[in-house]
């Protein structure tokens, strides 16, 4: 199963000279934490809650005028949408990230990838394995029964 499979399709991005009062309006109106800046459709940053609180409340001063591109996360992790769910649960592990922007092989946004996501595609598969697992076994007949011919024993000592 890839990322494309199990990604938010919609995703809520900013430019890099929106303020962080619209920013952080977004994040409420949106229940998020996090918001990918991007340019022409390419990804040049991110921005959390955090880097809200720590680069430019923590500073003072007028918050209200400050931009994504002052408090924005450079050199961002993001995955490609034909990645496989398993390899990007273990880079967000790795890293210690719960979302992730999705990217074509163009470097073009086009989703975004929770912890969530992936741990319910992985719980999805581990249940139709069960599911696979817990049927009867099929009984043998004609198709399906042991070649006539001499049984073998081994006896244990």
């Amino acid at each position: 199963m890839n990322v494309a499979e199990v990604m938010t399709a919609r995703v809520s991005w900013v430019g890099p000279d929106t303020t962080l009062t619209e920013i952080a309006r977004r994040m409420r109106a949106e229940d998020i934490g996090s918001v990918p800046v991007a340019q022409s459709e390419r990804l040049v940053g991110m921005v959390t809650d955090r880097d809200i609180v720590l680069r430019a409340v923590a500073d003072g001063g007028d918050v209200g005028r400050r931009t994504a591109r002052e408090v924005m996360s450079d050199g961002i992790l993001y995955c490609f949408e034909d990645d496989s769910v398993e390899s990007v649960l273990k880079n967000m592990g790795d890293n210690q990230v719960r979302r992730l922007p999705v990217m074509s092989r163009e470097k073009r946004l086009v989703g975004v990838v929770s912890l969530g996501d992936l741990s319910r595609a992985v719980e999805r598969k581990a249940a139709d394995a069960l599911k696979d697992i817990s049927q009867p076994a099929k009984a043998p007949g004609p198709a399906n029964s042991p070649a006539p011919g001499p049984a073998s024993t081994q006896s244990g000592a």
